[in-house]
């Protein structure tokens, strides 16, 4: 098909989007970010007024939402806010994006585009009134900075990096592009993640199946706010989150948060011996039948056994089963043969090995 040309009918009435703001920021900002910032690129090339209140009854958004929004705009450092000695907002700076692409720069800089709002008549103020923020979302320890190209490449260039990357691509199995670059960048300058906890940060998301990295941001700051600096440390977080580990406790007939012996043995359950959980409650369910005592180390018998057997699927344990039943039935046929042999001058005593085995539990 041949190429479109795209006109309009004049230049006037229009509003101008920087290319950087396009390329850089769009992608991250949320439906209400977006809608917000362009509207006031829109009021404050026009010269018009505004306020929290009109921008909220424009996009059905509550006030607390276009703060929040502008509040995310300016941690981005695309505006700044101005307030008044009542911490009401009187104004807001719209930075000029393409004066400096130095996220640090543009911050510390007094380069500014217009004020907004700025009143279309002498006669008339606008006044934004800022409410309390009971969202909790201040300006956070770990909010991402803007980095420019200069500091990415920067980052590139540092011997421990290449490593680092190439660690990153293994397992998105892809190149990265810049922005995930410069999200790897945010975990080591920001986050302060060593090496080990980025490889096992991406690891874990990959094997949840996700690999955007805005999810894969999302953990790391979680794991950042709860004070999580090693791999070890973030898998036990991720190990008492995990659904499947409650589901194996309550088949156990276990309420509580697995005590660290106990997530010990779901651990090596899952992990070691690779059983699906469909394996792990057939086993559950046997021990309950069995013991009201020592659950875990009972199931870790049934369990172990059944590795040692190369038991992958729940069909494999029927024919052991079956097997068992078998040697069982040979074993009493053959004992009382002996029994009944009268040659045999001393009585033979059978045993029944399932049932000391339960009251050696139960001890």
């Amino acid at each position: 098909m041949a190429r479109l040309t795209i006109y309009k009918d004049n230049d006037a009435d229009s509003t101008v989007v920087s290319n950087l703001f396009i390329d850089e920021y769009m992608k991250d900002a949320n439906d209400a970010q977006l809608k917000i910032y362009l509207y006031l690129l829109r009021m404050m090339n026009a010269h018009l007024a505004t306020s929290v209140s009109d921008i909220a009854d424009k996009f059905n958004h509550t006030e607390k939402d276009v703060i929040r929004a502008l509040k995310y705009w300016e941690k981005n450092h695309l505006l700044d806010l101005d307030y008044d000695e009542d911490k009401n907002l009187i104004g807001i700076h719209i930075r000029d994006l393409n004066a400096d692409n130095n996220a640090k720069e543009r911050h510390s800089s007094a380069t500014v585009s217009s004020f907004v709002p700025m009143p279309a008549l002498p006669t008339r103020t606008t006044v934004f009134k800022s409410e309390p923020d009971n969202s909790g979302e201040g300006v956070s320890p770990f909010a991402k900075p803007v980095y420019s190209a200069d500091q990415l490449r920067e980052f590139k260039e540092r011997q421990d990096t290449a490593q680092l990357l190439f660690i990153a691509e293994s397992y998105i199995g892809k190149p990265l592009t810049p922005s995930e670059m410069k999200s790897i960048l945010y975990f080591t300058d920001v986050l302060h993640f060593s090496d080990d906890l980025i490889d096992y940060l991406l690891q874990y998301c990959v094997d949840k199946g996700k690999k955007d990295f805005k999810y894969i941001e999302k953990v790391a700051v979680n794991w950042a706010e709860e004070g999580i600096t090693t791999p070890k440390q973030a898998q036990e977080k991720a190990f008492l989150y995990d659904k499947n580990i409650y589901s194996i406790m309550r088949e156990l007939g276990k309420n509580n948060t697995p005590t660290p012996k106990e997530a010990e043995y779901i651990n090596r359950w899952i992990k070691e011996f690779g059983f699906e959980n469909d394996i792990i409650f057939e086993a559950c369910e046997r021990t309950v039948m069995a013991t009201d005592k020592n659950r875990f180390e009972y199931a870790d018998r049934i369990l172990s056994s059944w590795h040692e057997q190369h038991v992958q699927h729940k069909s494999d344990i029927s024919k052991i089963d079956e097997m068992y039943k078998q040697r069982r039935k040979n074993t009493t046929s053959a004992a009382s043969k002996q029994y009944n042999n009268r040659f045999n001058q001393f009585a033979q005593n059978t045993y029944d090995f399932d049932a000391l085995e339960k009251e050696l539990l139960s001890n």
